[in-house]
């Protein structure tokens, strides 16, 4: 893992690429079952320390990927946010998040995810970015309103291998031209 990564400031947090002193805060965070609630299982350390590997390498080859996050003037890992493509849209780029539960209620992530977003649409030149999550996920979804996404029920969907009660999604979207609410940012 390399922390010469390029980093994305915001105002109060950092997107940065992954560091090994991340891996137990993220195995921490991701053996929390608040935070896990919406995801298939909690996470092994293995299996955490697995996609650390797997998201640090993503972001070293491209450029950009599922970001750490860290406060500024503040504790060095809280969570993640970036930008992944996602198999369940075809063709699609999703935002997404996950911090620890006692990062939650300060804003960090909506703040995160807009210079994800800003990043995909400027940087990455992508069209589209969506978003989903399960439909009873209220927190999630009010992230995604306060983004600008917008939910049409015609495009939720199934998504396969997830247990019954997280078989639901719901889908957002943010199209480009919404993207010059960002310009100026940094």
């Amino acid at each position: 893992m390399s922390s010469e990564s390029p980093t994305i400031p915001c105002v109060r947090v950092l997107l940065r690429q992954w560091r090994d002193e991340d891996r137990k805060p993220h195995a921490a965070m991701n053996a929390d079952p608040e935070v896990m609630r919406y995801f298939p299982s909690t996470a092994s350390r293995e299996e955490s320390d697995g996609f650390i590997d797997w998201a640090s390498g993503l972001i070293a080859e491209r450029g950009w990927g599922l970001w750490a996050v860290e406060v500024l003037e503040g504790p060095s890992f809280i969570g993640l946010v970036g930008l992944n493509e996602t198999r369940d849209v075809p063709g699609a780029v999703e935002v997404s998040w996950k911090l620890a539960r006692e990062h939650w209620g300060h804003g960090y992530a909506t703040e995160a995810a807009s210079e994800a977003l800003r990043f995909g649409f400027e940087q990455i030149g992508l069209e589209e970015i969506v978003a989903m999550t399960a439909p009873e996920n209220e927190r999630s979804r009010r992230v995604m309103e306060r983004l600008g996404m917008t939910h049409d029920p015609a495009d939720d969907f199934d998504r396969l291998n997830l247990p019954p009660e997280l078989t639901r999604h719901v889908l957002y979207r943010l199209h480009a031209p919404s993207a010059s609410r960002f310009a100026g940012r940094r």
